[in-house]
């Protein structure tokens, strides 16, 4: 039987289902052969049947629970080619690895794709994984009047176990292929064997005429010769032998997009001999749109069988449903890998048969899977994104734009907008195939991601923008640098669809990178420069972040107020001396911060000025600080002190002082006073002192006086008990020679006060 065309599997009326499945066998091996030029052969498939046994009243159909041959896809068919299904389909099956049933599986009883000259109608094939049981009903839809379709069967298919090479994702591919050219297209790969057409299968009635409303297609054209050149992963070969091509084949136009990479058919062990009739060509030479399917089948099979998932969807298309070839132009598997579909050239407008009243203008890629909850693999998107892209790009059709089609029959989509035969219909360049048939494919879930899909293919890039500036400090939104800085990146469109990124410094291209690249080197002259990245899409379109505002300067941060040390009040030990440190410091562009660097590590803010820090008596220190700006220029400044404990007992008396000894003591002792007018004086050289004393409740007042001067009276009352207090602190500017005095006051009711002595800063 020779099948030319293409059509859908629409019918005027929705028909019932009855009767019972025909059991057939196709046998044949399964092993992958190996060409005499060391390419991979085809693996064969089998594929076998099971009658369905119909209820009374033909509303309902089963195959009770059994063992089976093994298989790894199936699909449920029934006579007419024609007859659409309205009802529920649902099988589950037994894993011959685990031997555990599976939940029931819906298959899509009306897939909206077909071939004029189709043997039967059919749902959508599942692949179901190494099985060998089977468990199948079928129920007629509550809309229907007409029960159940006639010939209703179970087809399984098991695609074989050989192992094909070339099997690279396309994904993951790092090199883009050179554009082929129409006179020297490596990925034609137009098939000419001219074995003879499968025959039908036992019980299976002959083909009925062509649905209505399907304008008349003409005759495929056969290659008039064979392309040149040797063959490439791209190309579609074959082990059945050759005939004399008769007619022109329609050229493989360059495109504006860089074509992915493609496993061939024989990449994926596609057995030519089952489709030997000649491909079929766009009537227009030109495709418009692109159309977005899924197989609606598990989403369970690894990377490693998604070529004998392909094989499964080809026999049962050829084999079971009596199509020329398989429906789809490409598929992509979740890994990202794209297949070469229906034979006739990757690079050609070849005519499929995977959307009703729309094949004779548009191309189908079909993710294999089911997408109705579980949205694809960024893998997988991103395949679609690519083939889309170089497909209509080799027709000046943007991915992104929309487009005319005509429609070749009567129709109806998901959401319920009907046309008629001849109608000039808009749709977006790529679409779901809802859109025009009524089905659910490509499932919610994928069909939300169209929009995605669109701006990924046809550009710009999305989502451009500058994350950070290394090399440079940041202050509010300005960046300052001495000079060379790294600008890094992010969009979020995947990077095989980028072609390069260019840096750019005050609108001027400073540095150009591959489209994979998140990040890039640039030497900035002074002053202030406008910083932005540039995209540039695969399609030629631009997108530019938003400019980051980068200072470059190398003038250093000064310290107008150079650090200093100066006691301060606090609890004084003979290896913790209270003292702070001051300094001020400013930058001409943007203080970043103050670091002390010794003798211990801390780091300031811009407007940290002081800091409480303790030293050793007796112990020079010296205290350095280095001031950072947010370019990176810096400045050091110092300074050096020695605290030293000037005992009680150092101190010159006058009037009567008591010793009392305790370890809470500086030094274990300390003098004790409650004569009114008895003092002590210390004379010392240096810049800072502190008088140190002990504290209660009972304790009273002293004068403090400074180079004979009454600088301060201090009540040493607390309200706990307190030792080595210093209470009191004078600084000077500069060091010299001083005298401090301590004068009993002889306050009333606690005349007392005790000294533990007096602790300066040289």
């Amino acid at each position: 039987m020779k099948r030319r065309g293409l059509w859908g599997t629409a019918a005027t009326a929705v028909v019932g289902l009855v009767g019972v499945l025909v059991f057939q066998q196709v046998t044949g091996g399964t092993g992958g052969e190996v060409l005499p030029d060391g390419r991979p052969g085809p693996v064969k498939a089998q594929s076998r049947t099971e009658r369905l046994t119909a209820s009374d009243d033909g509303r309902s159909a089963a195959l009770a629970q059994r063992d089976t041959e093994r298989f790894s896809m199936l699909g449920v068919t029934w006579t007419d080619p024609a007859a659409r299904f309205a009802g529920t389909v649902e099988v589950r099956t037994r894993s011959s690895d685990s031997g555990q049933w599976s939940r029931w599986l819906r298959l899509d009883g009306d897939s909206g794709q077909g071939e004029r000259g189709a043997v039967r109608g059919g749902t959508e094939p599942a692949w179901v994984g190494a099985s060998n049981g089977v468990e199948v009903r079928v129920r007629a839809g509550a809309s229907t009047t007409s029960g159940l379709p006639a010939g209703l069967r179970l087809d399984m298919v098991d695609p074989g176990s050989g192992k094909v090479t070339g099997m690279e994702p396309a994904a993951f591919a790092v090199e883009e292929t050179e554009q082929p050219t129409p006179t020297d297209s490596p990925s034609d790969g137009i098939e000419t064997s001219q074995a003879p057409a499968p025959e039908a299968s036992p019980g299976d009635e002959q083909p009925t005429a062509p649905p209505a409303g399907e304008p008349p297609v003409s005759e495929s054209p056969v290659p008039s010769e064979t392309p040149s050149g040797s063959p490439s992963p791209s190309e579609s070969t074959s082990g059945a032998p050759s005939a004399t091509p008769t007619v022109s084949v329609p050229p493989a136009p360059p495109s504006t997009a860089p074509q992915p990479p493609v496993t061939s058919r024989a990449g994926w062990g596609a057995d030519e001999s089952i489709s030997p009739e000649e491909p079929g060509y766009l009537p227009g030479e030109k495709i418009k749109a692109v159309v977005v399917h899924h197989t609606a089948e598990s989403n369970s099979y690894t990377c490693e069988q998604a070529p004998a998932v392909v094989r499964g969807i080809y026999a049962y298309h050829v084999k079971q449903l009596g199509w020329k070839d398989l429906g789809y132009n490409f598929l992509v598997d979740k890994c990202g890998t794209i297949y070469e579909g229906r034979k006739g050239g990757v690079g050609r407008p070849v005519m499929g048969a995977h959307a009703y009243g729309f094949n004779s203008e548009t191309t189908g890629v079909s993710v294999l899977g089911t997408y109705t909850d579980t949205a694809p693999s960024q893998a997988a998107m991103v395949s679609v994104a690519r083939i889309a892209a170089w497909k209509l790009g080799q027709y000046g059709v943007d991915p992104a734009g929309t487009t005319t089609l005509t429609a070749g029959a009567d129709g109806r989509n998901y959401t319920g907008k009907t046309w008629a035969s001849g109608a000039q219909l808009t749709f977006p360049t790529i679409h779901g195939h809802r859109d025009g048939y009524n089905t659910q494919c490509p499932g919610n879930a994928l069909y939300a991601q169209l929009g995605t899909l669109r701006s990924w293919a046809g550009g710009p890039v999305t989502g451009l923008a500058i994350k950070s500036i290394t090399g440079a400090g940041v202050s509010g939104t300005t960046y300052y640098t001495k000079a060379s800085v790294t600008v890094n990146w992010s969009s979020t469109t995947p990077t095989s669809l980028i072609s390069r990124y260019e840096l750019l410094v005050d609108g001027k291209v400073a540095a150009t990178t591959a489209g994979t690249a998140t990040s890039a080197k640039a030497t900035l002259a002074a002053g202030t420069r406008k910083v932005s990245v540039r995209a540039v899409h695969q399609s030629g379109k631009t997108a530019t972040s938003a400019a980051a505002t980068v200072i470059a300067e190398t003038t250093a941060p000064t310290f107008t107020t150079k650090p200093s040390l100066a006691l301060r009040t606090g609890t004084v030990n003979t290896t913790a001396v209270p003292l702070t440190l001051s300094w001020k410091a400013t930058d001409s562009a943007a203080l970043k911060e103050v670091r002390l660097t010794a003798p211990l590590a801390r780091t300031y803010g811009p407007t940290t000025y002081s800091a409480a820090h303790t030293a050793k008596s007796g112990a020079a220190t010296t205290w350095s600080m280095t001031a950072y700006d947010q370019a990176g220029n810096t400045t050091a400044a110092s300074v050096a002190g020695t605290p030293v404990i000037l005992q009680e007992t150092s101190a010159t008396r006058s009037g009567t002082w008591s010793t009392k000894s305790s370890t809470s003591y500086l030094g274990g002792k300390s003098y004790s006073s409650s004569s009114k007018n008895a003092s002590l004086t210390w004379t010392f050289t240096g810049r800072s002192a502190a008088w140190v004393v002990s504290r209660a409740t009972g304790s009273g007042q002293a004068y403090v006086y400074v180079d004979g001067v009454k600088a301060a009276t201090v009540d040493l009352k607390s309200s706990t008990t307190k030792y080595r207090d210093a209470i009191w602190t004078k600084t000077w500017t500069t060091s010299a020679k001083h005298t401090i005095k301590i004068v009993v006051v002889g306050t009333s009711g606690r005349p007392t006060i005790t000294t533990d002595g007096l602790v300066y800063l040289k």
